[in-house]
C-alpha cells in the first residue's frame, strides 16, 4: 500500500504518526529547558526527538539511509539515558570517561551494523543490551534515592503507564506483522476514514511513543528527586494528553 495516500509519502499513516513522538519530544526539551534542569536531561529528550524524525524519513522514503536513521538512534538514545541514570547526581563523577566509553562503543556497534553484520537481530541484541543496562542503572537510582511517599507513588505511575505504551505498541507491531493480509482487507472494506484506525504499525508508534515519553518523565522526575527538586515539580498534560514535567501550583491558603 505504498504511496497510497499521497504520491510524495510512501506509507502516509506510519509517517504522520511519528508526529506524537516529535511533538512529547519537543514539549520534554522546552520543559527542561525552561526549568533549566540540566543538559542530561534535554539530551534525552533531543534523542527521543531524533527517533521520530528518523522514523518519519524512513517511512517517508523508504530507503536503505532512512531506515538507518530510524534504527541507529534508539541506541544512542538508550546510550544518553545509561548515562543520564549513572551521573544522576549534580557532582559528575567519571569526568569525560564515561561518556567517551559509551560513544566509542556505540561508534563501534554502528560501524559493525553498517559494514560487517548488516542483520537487523544485531541491531536488536546491541539495542537491548543498552536499554537493558538503562533500566537496571535507573532502577538501582530509584532504590537508593530518599524521595516522599507521594513522589515514589507518582515515579510508579510514570514507570508503569511507560511499560504499558512500550508493550502494548510491541503487541499491535507483531499483530500487524502476522495479519498483515487480513488487515488490509479490512482497511478496503471499512474503506476511507476508518481504514487509519486498522493501521496497527501507526499505533505502534503512538503508543511507543508514550511508552517513551512516560519513561523519559520518569527518568526526568527521579533526578529531580535526587537533587532534592521533586516537591517542585510533578508529571502534567498539555491540553490533558500531552505530558511533560512542569512546576506545581502552589496551595492557595484561605
Amino acid at each position: 500500500e505504498n504511496y497510497a495516500v499521497s504520491n510524495y509519502i510512501a506509507e502516509f499513516w506510519n509517517t504522520l504518526t511519528n508526529a506524537a513522538m516529535i511533538l512529547l519530544a519537543a514539549l520534554g526539551i522546552y520543559s527542561s529547558i525552561r526549568y533549566r534542569h540540566g543538559k542530561r536531561v534535554t539530551a534525552m529528550y533531543v534523542g527521543m526527538l531524533v527517533v521520530g524524525c528518523g522514523s518519519a524519513c524512513f517511512h517517508a522514503t523508504l530507503k536503505y539511509t532512512t531506515q538507518l536513521l530510524d534504527e541507529l538512534p534508539m541506541l544512542y538514545l538508550c546510550a544518553i539515558a545509561l548515562y543520564s541514570f549513572i551521573e544522576i547526581d549534580k557532582k559528575v563523577q567519571f569526568g569525560i570517561w564515561l561518556p567517551t566509553s559509551l560513544a566509542v562503543f556505540q561508534l563501534t556497534i554502528t560501524l559493525t551494523y553498517l559494514f560487517w553484520v548488516q542483520n537487523p537481530i544485531f541491531h536488536q541484541i546491541a539495542f537491548a543490551a543498552t536499554a537493558i543496562g538503562a533500566a537496571v542503572v535507573g532502577c538501582n537510582r530509584l532504590y537508593t534515592t530518599n524521595m516522599s511517599s507521594g513522589t515514589r507513588r507518582a515515579l510508579f505511575r510514570l514507570h508503569l503507564l511507560g511499560h504499558l505504551g512500550m508493550w502494548g505498541g510491541f503487541l499491535a507491531w507483531n499483530i500487524d506483522n502476522v495479519f498483515c493480509h487480513n488487515l488490509r482487507s479490512y482497511r478496503g472494506y471499512v474503506g476511507t476514514p476508518l481504514d487509519a484506525l486498522l493501521q496497527l504499525h501507526g499505533w505502534w508508534h503512538i503508543l511507543t511513543a508514550y511508552g517513551s515519553a512516560f519513561l523519559l518523565l520518569w527518568a526526568h522526575l527521579l533526578r529531580l528527586a535526587r537533587l532534592g527538586h521533586d516537591n517542585l515539580y510533578s508529571a502534567q498534560y498539555f491540553m490533558g494528553v500531552f505530558p511533560y514535567v512542569g512546576m506545581k501550583q502552589p496551595k492557595k491558603i484561605d
